[in-house]
């Protein structure tokens, strides 16, 4: 009798420090993902109240799509050599990702008017916070939620490119609300994953690091296209 109680004591004191250390390491990706964001919107912003930097960013369309391609890449290189990499390497890569990211995004200061994109922030940080909380805490399996909403993301690409050509105002309407929806789900889905591929015991360790920036990256990027999808149907163009 008395074992019994030793071991549900000992096995009730293990849930509670392996959801503390859950709770720490959701914190910590939530912290890289903020001095992303963070790091991207101050780009943005320098950049374009420079007139030296728009003008060579924008100058030519190839230099723009060398940035499109060199993010592209860098998401693609952290996402595939993660696990081969140190730590501070990928870091790096992340914050380099934010900073080319916000090179990129300094085309919606000069777009919209500041008060909109600030509104806009605050709806997405509003919806992806509550999407968010609730993926950290139900219980029920958003698996299927993910691939449905993965496949809209699949929908929605080769729809975009499509429409590069058509340009067709109604259909740019239907990629921007199917796409709040995807990201909608898409955060909830992607928290939940974070959290349970969490791998408890290695706190500190270079592996918890670069779960924690993985983590950051997922959410960083469910974050951003949430945004400027919002910022297509509430903002305001200069």
């Amino acid at each position: 009798m008395e074992q019994n109680i030793t071991n549900q004591h000992i096995g009730a004191q293990t849930a509670i420090n392996n959801n503390l250390e859950n709770a720490r390491f959701i914190q910590r990706v939530y912290s890289w993902m903020t001095i992303g964001l963070l790091l991207t919107a101050i780009v943005a912003y320098f950049v374009a109240i420079t007139p030296e930097a728009i003008n060579l960013i924008f100058s030519s369309r190839w230099v723009f799509y060398a940035l499109l391609i060199a993010e592209l890449g860098a998401v693609i290189y952290l996402s595939a050599m993660i696990s081969k990499m140190r730590a501070s390497t990928a870091t790096f890569v992340f914050l380099g990702y934010s900073v080319l990211s916000g090179i990129t995004f300094s085309a919606i200061f000069l777009a919209f008017t500041l008060s909109s994109i600030g509104m806009t922030f605050a709806i997405t940080a509003g919806m992806f916070g509550i999407m968010s909380l609730y993926g950290y805490v139900t219980k029920t399996d958003l698996t299927t939620v993910g691939n449905i909403a993965f496949m809209g993301l699949i929908g929605i690409i080769l729809a975009s490119l499509v429409n590069l050509f058509f340009q067709n105002s109604t259909t740019d309407w239907i990629i921007t609300y199917i796409g709040i929806i995807v990201f909608v789900a898409l955060t909830a889905y992607d928290t939940q994953k974070i959290k349970e591929y969490n791998i408890i015991g290695n706190e500190g360790t270079e592996d918890d690091h670069k779960e924690s920036i993985m983590g950051a990256l997922t959410l960083y990027l469910d974050f951003v296209n949430l945004f400027l999808k919002l910022l297509n149907l509430f903002g305001k163009r200069r």
